[in-house]
């Protein structure tokens, strides 16, 4: 049986150009000579449209695209994401569903039974499970398939230490005879989730002695990025085919050859959070009707990577690098600007905000900062006057504005609302600081060159609000913070488990009120959507008041 991988790209709410993706990919496939064409989760409309799902005249209208898609497959067996009506007066208006479309004729549907409500999910706001015995197995060629989207392939009792559900559709499914498995899914990007997919589609081929062809959902929908990295294991659990990563594809490969594929994925985690974020920035700036974008460029390590990644994801003719000195500004960071502007060929523009500072500062009274913290409204005033000139240029000239905070100071609140917050995209949201060097790095190491000028990278960080200032004045080194964050947030861990992995008691916990504190939740809040690149991110998965009176209470 030859398959076909349609790993498209969609876009929420665009039914008539998502559906004519698909069509376009059929009429691929079937030039290929392929007998299945298999695409992503909710393919025709999106997924994450959140509650588009519940506007009646959306639900009214969503079965609008299978009556184009169905007179493409004549020849071709089809299986499409798509939503379909809740006939009955109960329950949510939408199913999640699989349709099965064979030459012309539409021969049913497979529905989502298992729907999550954690991280950036929440299923069971929009879809009505799947009522128990229905129907999931399909003839093809002569062959029964098993069709399951997304969740209900995540449940296997013998893969996962620990389970959601009771149920395993995919169980189901098998038991019923099904001599191929196809798995449709929207699976966001998080670091480890490749290889993750990998070994789960593998053990589960391998144990159950059958073929699985797992299609995934690829790009940039708000902060959330679909990574493809689609995959067929064949029936000994050998990956012998894995798409390219964060980018479309639509090819077709023999499922009974057994023979792997050289196409697929190549570099380790911190080239595909790298990849993420360009993809996430292109898509954002796309779909929303941006061709420009900009940012504030500090000479710092933050504003050089997401400068270096916007010219990869827009090209740097459309990227617009905005020098704002103030007094405190050291003349190496002006110095450095100029040649990363230089190395990117992006456009750029100095606005000297020492002017206005200094009349604002006298204005309203300010004393001036004569070191870090000292003067928090003086020091803050420049990031709000640099966020002011940002957004002028970006109504004026109709650009997007990125802003280039890292995850280390969103977390511990290290930003200025109003100023280095100001944004329609955090691009660096979700990246740690030892993970932003480490991209620099990589970056580098790849072009072979210096794109982002080292001195950049090695030089100590500092906001440079008041003089002589670093960010250590205030914060833990970001090596020792980091660690911390990254089980607080990735790994959901307890103060006590992350101390008795070896790290400080006393910094762990005031890390961790600094983090949950009501001032810097209210910060997090205002956030422009951020692109996300690990699990349980700050961004639209995680859910905390801002008003409370948690506090973290070390033990004895």
């Amino acid at each position: 049986m030859k398959v076909t991988i349609a790993q498209i790209n969609t876009t929420n709410g665009d039914v008539a150009g998502n559906t004519a993706k698909i069509v376009a990919a059929i009429e691929k496939a079937k030039a290929q000579g392929s007998d299945l064409v298999v695409f992503p989760e909710v393919a025709t409309h999106g997924y994450t449209s959140q509650d588009w799902f519940q506007d009646r005249d959306i639900v009214a209208r969503v079965g609008e695209p299978l009556a184009d898609i169905i007179p493409a497959t004549t020849g071709i067996t089809a299986i499409v994401g798509t939503v379909r009506q809740n006939e009955d007066n109960d329950g949510r208006r939408l199913y999640n569903s699989a349709a099965v479309i064979s030459d012309g004729v539409l021969l049913g549907f497979a529905d989502k039974s298992l729907l999550p409500e954690y991280d950036v999910f929440d299923d069971p706001r929009w879809f009505e499970p799947a009522e128990s015995g229905t129907h999931r197995l399909f003839n093809v060629n002569g062959k029964k398939v098993g069709v399951v989207v997304c969740e209900d392939f995540w449940n296997d009792k013998t893969f996962w230490k620990d389970r959601l559900y009771e149920t395993d559709p995919t169980d189901e499914v098998i038991s019923l005879g099904a001599e191929v498995l196809v798995s449709i899914n929207a699976s966001p990007y998080n670091k480890g989730k490749i290889r993750l997919r990998c070994d789960m589609v593998a053990h589960r081929a391998n144990l159950q002695k059958l073929p699985i062809v797992f299609v995934n959902l690829v790009g940039g929908n708000d902060g959330i990025v679909f990574d493809g990295a689609s995959l067929i294991a064949d029936e000994e659990g050998d990956i012998i085919l894995q798409a390219p990563a964060f980018e479309e594809f639509v090819e077709t490969v023999e499922l009974d050859v057994r023979k792997p594929d050289a196409r697929g994925i190549t570099g380790g985690e911190i080239r595909s959070i790298h990849n993420a974020l360009v993809l996430g920035i292109r898509d954002y700036a796309r779909k929303n009707g941006f061709e420009k974008t900009l940012l504030g460029l500090s000479g710092g390590i933050d504003s050089a990577l997401v400068a270096a990644l916007a010219a990869e994801a827009l090209g740097p003719e459309n990227v617009l690098c905005v020098m704002m000195p103030s007094p405190y500004s050291s003349e190496g960071s002006i110095s450095d600007s100029v040649e990363l502007v230089a190395n990117l060929g992006c456009k750029s523009r100095t606005e000297s905000i020492s002017e206005a500072f200094e009349l604002l500062a006298k204005q309203l009274h300010l004393d001036k900062p004569t070191r870090g913290g000292e003067s928090l409204a003086a020091e803050n005033m420049q990031s709000r006057l640099r966020g002011l000139i940002l957004m002028a240029i970006s109504n004026s000239e109709n650009r997007l504005l990125l802003s280039t905070g890292n995850k280390s100071e969103l977390a511990v609140g290290y930003c200025t609302l109003y100023g280095d917050t100001n944004g329609g995209l955090a691009v660096l949201g979700d990246v740690l600081k030892t993970e932003v060097w480490a991209i620099a790095r990589e970056l580098n190491e790849r072009a072979g060159r210096e794109i982002i000028p080292n001195r950049i990278i090695e030089k100590p960080p500092s906001a440079e609000l008041a003089p002589n200032q670093k960010d250590e004045d205030s914060l833990p080194p970001y090596p020792v913070m980091d660690p911390i964050l990254e089980m607080y947030f990735e790994q959901k861990a307890s103060p006590e488990e992350i101390v008795a992995a070896g790290h400080d008691r006393e910094r762990v916990y005031w890390i961790l009120n600094k983090v949950e504190h009501p001032a810097n939740e209210f910060k997090r809040q205002q956030l422009p959507p951020t692109i996300i690149v690990s699990k349980n991110a700050i961004g639209v998965g995680r859910r905390r008041p801002i008003t409370h009176h948690y506090k973290r209470k070390a033990g004895v």
